[in-house]
């Protein structure tokens, strides 16, 4: 525990400037951090138990992505290759933090289908509408001797040394909300396999504009769908009549979540 607050202690040290506004946001984000600890214990725990009945546990991962929103604050933790990605109008201007900012801009060609049927002012507030990543996706996951002995031959690797490979040290980062901030997309990385960055903000808020009533994140969900059984040569349904485990060799389980900033929220999986 002590070697994971200093290298947390370490990593918020370096990335940013813990206090504003009378708050501490660094102590918000090793709040965060201690829950995480303290999940994933009782998850190897409850692992431990069941590792003996059920060893295909060790090929098994998982990820987490927390957002924690008070007033104008915006708190995130990752762990795995989910992602948080803010919407954006304005300009495009490249940040310093590499790594955590992605501002690709999509092709005009892309668009066109997109926004048909859009006066000018729509038009242009989309085309102003960029990506900002705020969480570090990476594949993330512990793998100790024990979860290796545990495997069926064929899955084994020569493991050397005691000390997990990698482990669950968390991404942490605070946004302050701006006027020119729209929505948030919350998601797995299923969703990225079809979307880039800047695609999935362009798809959500052309479709908030066009049907402003109708749910977003379920839009997302099935145009994954749409594009997982093209890229496969099969039609939508046919995809659909794959049992689900088949399933995950065309498309990666998919959870998104969409909060306007003006107060709402959807919520959608496959």
């Amino acid at each position: 525990m002590k070697r994971w607050e200093e290298k947390l202690n370490l990593n918020l040290k370096e990335k940013m400037n813990c206090y504003s506004n009378g708050v501490n946001h660094c102590d918000v984000l090793r709040a965060l951090s201690r829950a995480l600890k303290k999940t994933e214990e009782a998850y190897f725990g409850t692992a431990d138990e069941m590792a003996a009945d059920n060893p295909e546990l060790a090929l098994m991962g998982s990820c987490v992505l927390a957002m924690l929103m008070k007033g104008e604050d915006v708190y995130l933790m990752n762990v795995g290759d989910s992602r948080a990605v803010l919407a954006q109008k304005g300009i495009a201007v490249p940040g310093s933090r590499k790594g955590i900012q992605d501002l690709e801009i999509i092709k005009e060609e892309s668009k066109r289908d997109k926004i048909e049927g859009f006066d000018g002012d729509e038009l242009y507030g989309l085309r102003n509408l960029n990506s900002i990543q705020l969480s570090m996706d990476h594949t993330t996951y512990v793998d100790k001797p024990k979860w290796n002995d545990i495997l069926l031959e064929m899955f084994r690797i020569d493991y050397i040394g005691n000390s997990p490979y990698v482990t669950c040290t968390p991404s942490l980062y605070h946004h302050r909300l701006s006027p020119k901030d729209r929505f948030l997309i919350l998601s797995s990385d299923g969703l990225y396999q079809y979307f880039t960055n800047q695609e999935a903000v362009m798809e959500v808020g052309s479709f908030i504009a066009a049907f402003p009533e109708a749910d977003p994140a379920q839009h997302l969900i099935e145009e994954v769908l749409f594009r997982a059984a093209k890229n496969a040569g099969m039609d939508f349904h046919e995809l659909l009549e794959i049992p689900q485990g088949e399933r995950r060799r065309y498309h990666d389980d998919v959870s998104v979540i969409i909060i306007s900033l003006e107060g709402r929220i959807w919520r959608s999986s496959v």
